[in-house]
């Protein structure tokens, strides 16, 4: 994806336009983008304040450190777009448009494979009882979350790497690798993680014994799903399918990174009053260990994510 349709050129006038003409759309995309920014900022922040680095909670730590750097740059870039918009005058540099687009791929990416590396040792271990009726061995689950981890980190080196090396998109060989990485993140990762944490919500809600989704389930599903429908933007756009506006892109960047503070605080709630340690409560609920592995396959799930 080319940056230039990523973020549209400054609004520097051309012959014949009125050099002042404001174009309404992009200032209130702009605007709410630069609220988002701040309520993402703050959540993002909370959110590293509260966590500690023992336990299950730990996992999504460097989850917020993305989201967080990601929309610290991405809060002056809003303001800076806002101040071209009313003054058509670009104030941008090219370069620092380059950086934030990639920086905003990254973040997104970068949780998706997390997520995903969360979810492959228990689902995993959930496919060998069902298939093989014993619990799978250590290799095997050294070789599978080595093998996520591997693929993740290529994909997520290649992307920029393309990005860099195609900025205006005009050779066919880049738009076919950037489609067939975004294909390969919505097909191994993306798809995979919310087919199966669809499965165990529903078998949750229809069990004989009527229990409720995991919180981490939840979590994961809505998550994943924003940055699904981010990847398969990102295809259609490669394909030419789409004629959204590219702020629009950024725009959902940003919602992605700022709600997901809010789900854990939503999915993980506690009915106490309102207090640090409430709030603390709330983030260890969301990501507690799950009571239907043993204690040993916990032990290497941990052990494999560390």
């Amino acid at each position: 994806m080319a940056v230039s349709s990523v973020f549209p050129p400054s609004a520097s006038p051309t012959e014949g336009d009125d050099p002042c003409e404001t174009d309404v759309t992009n200032v209130a995309i702009h605007s709410v983008m630069l609220l988002i920014c701040l309520c993402g900022v703050a959540g993002n922040g909370a959110v590293l304040w509260l966590l500690t680095l023992q336990g299950p909670v730990a996992r999504i730590f460097d989850l917020a450190v993305a989201d967080f750097l990601f929309l610290l740059f991405a809060l002056p870039s809003s303001l800076l777009f806002l101040l071209e918009d009313m003054s058509c005058s670009p104030i941008m540099p090219q370069v620092y448009v380059s950086f934030l687009f990639q920086l905003s791929m990254m973040s997104y990416y970068w949780g998706l494979f997390r997520l995903t590396r969360i979810t492959v040792i228990p689902d995993t271990h959930k496919l060998c009882l069902l298939f093989f009726h014993c619990h799978p061995p250590l290799r095997l689950l050294w070789v599978v979350d080595s093998a996520v981890y591997w693929v993740a980190f290529a994909v997520i080196t290649a992307i920029p790497t393309v990005t860099f090396l195609c900025p205006s998109q005009e050779q066919e060989h880049c738009r076919v690798a950037l489609t067939s990485m975004f294909a390969v993140t919505l097909l191994i990762f993306a798809a995979p993680v919310v087919i199966t944490r669809t499965i165990d919500i529903v078998k949750a809600k229809r069990g004989s014994q009527q229990q409720k989704p995991k919180k981490r389930d939840t979590v994961i599903f809505i998550i994943v799903l924003f940055i699904l429908f981010l990847n398969l933007w990102n295809i259609l756009q490669q394909l030419g399918y789409t004629g959204v506006s590219s702020q629009v892109f950024f725009l959902l960047a940003c919602i992605t990174s700022t709600i997901k503070p809010l789900i854990y605080f939503l999915v993980g709630r506690c009915w106490k009053p309102c207090s640090l340690g409430s709030l603390r409560l709330s983030l260890q609920r969301v990501f507690e260990e799950r009571k239907d592995i043993t204690p040993t396959s916990k032990d290497t799930t941990r052990d494999m994510e560390v």
